[in-house]
Order: C-alpha cells, then sequence, then structure tokens
C-alpha cells in the first residue's frame, strides 16, 4: 500500500506510473475522498474551539435562566454535529484505505515501459539449448509413457488441472524439493520454514492478494483462505513486527504446496503441469533495509538461477515491462526455462522486489540506529517451482529410446540414473 501523504504529494507521478501499468484506479475518487475528509477534520476542529469557549461562557451563567438553558442547546446541537464531524471523516478514511488497498506498487524508475509481455526486455541466456535426432515428445507424452504421470485419473476425481505423479515421477518431484531447499540453506544463507498452509485474510491482504485478486484463491468455509504461495506466509511471519536487527536481510525459504484458482486463465495451457490449480513452490522471500533492497534483489535472481545451472537446463532471464508487473512489484525479473516441445522458454520463477510496498501493509518494521521504527522491504521469488522443473527435466533431458536421464546433482537423491517405468 502506498503512504496516503507521499500519493497526494507526488500524486502526478505516480498517475503517470499506474498508467503505465495499464492498471485502473479512480483517482478522482480518491481525491473527492481527500476533499472530504480534510473539510471534515477543519469543521470539526473549529467547531471544537466554538465549543470550548461556549463551555467556558456557561461558568458565567445562571443555572436555569434563559441564557443559560439556550448555551445548554447550542451546546448539545454543537456535540450532535461534532459527533458527525467526527463519523464522516472516520467514514471518508476508511473508504480511503479501502481504495489505496486496490492501487498497485508504483513501478520503479527502472522498469522498463511496456503493454505487455512482448515488451519485456532480456537481460541475459544461460546453457546451451538441446538438440535431438529425433522428435521430442513434451512431458504429458513422456510421463504417459514412463507410467510416472497421469492426468486423467486426476480429471476423474478432482477435475482439470490436476496430476497425479506416481514411482520415479514422484520421487523425482520429492527429489527436486530437497535439493532446492539444500542448496538454498546451505550455500545461500536461507532459513528453512515450514508454514501453514490456511491464513486468514489479513495475511493476504499484507501481501496484495486482497482484495483485488480474490477470485484467483481458494476460500474455505471456516473463513481461511488457502496459499496461492508461500510468499503469504514467510512474509507474513514479520507481521506486525518491529525487528529489532536488520544489519543484514533476512533469508527465509520453504516448500509448500500452492493453490490457485486460475481465473482469468481459461483455455490457456490445459495440457499437463504448466498451469495447475495445485503444485508445489520452493519460495524465497528477503525482508531487508531499504538501502539492502536493490543487491537484495540481484541476489534473490542469482540464487533461483543457480538451481537451473546446476541442474543444467537452459533459460533465460528477461526484465517485466510496466504493463506485465505484478501488482505488489515495484521491479521484476522472470526466470524462463527452454521446453523442447513448446520450442520457447517458459516461466519458471519471478522475482519481485517489492520495496516497502507489502511492509506498509503487513506493519513490517525495523528499529533503525536513531531508535525510529522504518518500514522494511521486502523480496519473493521461486527458488523454483517443483513442478515446472519436473517437466522441463523430462523435456530436456528425454531421450530416443523415450528414457529421461536423471541430471547428475539429482542423483543421490533420486537414486537412479535414469527414471524408470512405473508399475501402475
Amino acid at each position: 500500500m502506498i503512504d496516503l501523504k507521499l500519493l497526494e504529494e507526488n500524486l502526478d507521478k505516480i498517475q503517470e506510473k499506474t498508467r503505465a501499468r495499464n492498471a485502473d484506479f479512480d483517482f478522482d475518487l480518491l481525491t473527492s475522498l481527500s476533499q472530504q475528509r480534510r473539510e471534515a477534520i477543519f469543521e470539526f476542529e473549529t467547531l471544537r474551539s466554538e465549543q470550548k469557549k461556549a463551555s467556558q461562557g456557561m461558568r458565567s451563567l445562571k443555572p436555569g435562566s434563559d441564557e443559560f438553558n439556550a448555551l445548554r442547546a447550542s451546546l448539545k446541537e454543537m456535540s450532535d454535529r461534532i459527533a458527525a464531524l467526527e463519523q464522516k471523516r472516520r467514514e471518508a478514511e476508511e473508504q480511503t484505505q479501502q481504495l489505496l488497498m486496490t492501487l498497485p506498487n508504483p513501478i520503479s524508475d527502472h522498469t522498463p515501459l511496456g503493454d505487455d509481455e512482448e515488451q519485456n526486455v532480456e537481460v541475459r541466456r544461460v546453457g546451451e539449448i538441446p538438440t535431438f535426432d529425433f522428435e521430442p515428445q513434451d512431458h504429458v507424452a513422456l510421463g504417459e509413457a514412463l507410467r510416472i504421470s497421469d492426468h486423467e485419473r486426476a480429471a476423474k476425481i478432482s477435475g482439470a488441472r490436476f496430476t497425479y505423479l506416481m514411482g520415479a515421477g514422484a520421487k523425482l518431484h520429492r527429489a527436486l524439493a530437497a535439493f532446492m531447499l539444500d542448496v538454498h540453506t546451505q550455500e545461500h544463507g536461507y532459513q528453512e520454514l515450514y508454514t501453514p498452509y490456511l491464513v486468514h485474510a489479513n495475511a493476504l491482504e499484507g501481501t496484495g492478494q486482497l482484495p483485488k485478486f480474490e477470485e484467483d484463491l481458494f476460500k474455505t468455509t471456516e473463513d481461511h483462505y488457502l496459499i496461492p504461495t508461500a510468499e503469504v506466509p514467510l512474509t507474513n511471519y514479520f507481521y506486525d513486527t518491529i525487528i529489532d536487527d536488520l544489519s543484514t536481510p533476512i533469508r527465509m525459504v520453504a516448500h509448500t504446496p500452492c493453490f490457485r484458482s486460475e481465473a482469468g486463465s481459461h483455455g490457456r495451457d490445459t495440457r499437463g503441469m504448466i498451469r495447475q490449480h495445485q503444485f508445489d513452490k520452493v519460495e524465497l522471500v528477503h525482508i531487508c533495509r531499504p538501502e539492502d533492497s536493490a543487491q537484495a534483489h540481484e541476489d534473490l535472481v542469482g540464487h533461483a538461477e543457480k538451481i537451473l545451472q546446476l541442474l543444467k537446463l537452459p533459460y533465460r532471464v528477461v526484465e517485466l515491462c510496466s504493463g506485465d508487473i505484478g501488482f505488489s512489484a515495484q521491479r521484476c525479473y522472470d526466470i524462463e526455462v527452454w521446453l523442447p516441445s513448446q520450442e520457447r522458454y517458459r516461466e519458471i520463477s519471478s522475482c519481485s522486489n517489492c520495496g516497502d510496498f507489502q511492509a506498509r501493509r503487513a506493519k513490517i518494521r525495523f528499529r533503525s540506529e536513531d531508535g525510529k521504527n522504518v518500514l522494511a522491504h521486502t523480496l519473493n521469488g521461486s527458488g523454483l517451482a517443483v513442478g515446472r522443473t519436473w517437466l522441463a527435466i523430462l523435456e530436456n533431458y528425454q531421450q530416443a529410446d523415450g528414457s529421461v536421464l536423471v541430471p547428475e546433482v539429482l542423483r543421490p537423491y533420486v537414486g537412479a540414473d535414469r527414471l524408470e517405468k512405473g508399475i501402475l
């Protein structure tokens, strides 16, 4: 969320940055509410001053006199008007806060301008795209032939966008999550957390999923929401907290299932495991001081890239333009892995710097050297999406005979150098 005073002082600039996102926001309503609030405060203070003078004047009047009774009636009227003005101010402030919750984070001055993903800026490509002397198959065909994945049986009990993984397929999925966690905790200095998978609305408001994106969430009958990403419970670990020492960034990692309704994605990526209602991610979150924010962002991207480098999967990094960047991010890099079946790169991690946007919503602060409470900066990114890494391995490591080699770094986790055919 944006500080209202900062917004009012920089209204033209923030309007420009919001337009660059192609985002709809009613700035006229915001201005009107701000005016209502200021008018209510001015009238309230003026009337309180008059009320105070009148109260003092009553002391010199004889109780029961006409003048005394008239002034008492006037004071009663003033009290009613003051209460009404206070209510008006409170309602204007509440409406302003609700409206501000739907205003996206102003983009960084470094974020490239553009209308959509076609105008994202490629930063670098890493790794060699594999060449095959046979027609490569996609991960669905490979998984079905090896009997390590089954989408049809999952659809029977859960509907579309769900998957069974069996045998070596399930083991590879488990191995990937363990491998990612080990790298991030042992080499990159992250602390692993096991988090709740159900959260209250305030946690989702803190990280920006609510109120704007409620249709993308699964809500339970007990007033909980299933997490769409571990970013929510990780970042909100410090909900309404003042961190005593933030001299070095806090790095947290968690492996969780994620649940998304995929509203608005009808007809997109319906085949296989690209876009599912339930999937796993290893999520990375940084909490840091504002002056450490830019470097933390580069570190975060590098940590996610390291996983792909160790797995020897070809990928590229792109910086998202203003028309494609997420609601809570002020600057964002996507990491995209190569998929031979599609002959294109597909997103496998999105690494966002949210500045103090989430921290203001979730009241995450740290104590500075001079004793002041300062809003922290929050960053998050996948390190990586487990399912998409799984399918990228199948497609990039497939062999002419239909088998799939296991990347060398995963072999101690899988216990084999290639995926074996399942028995179900």
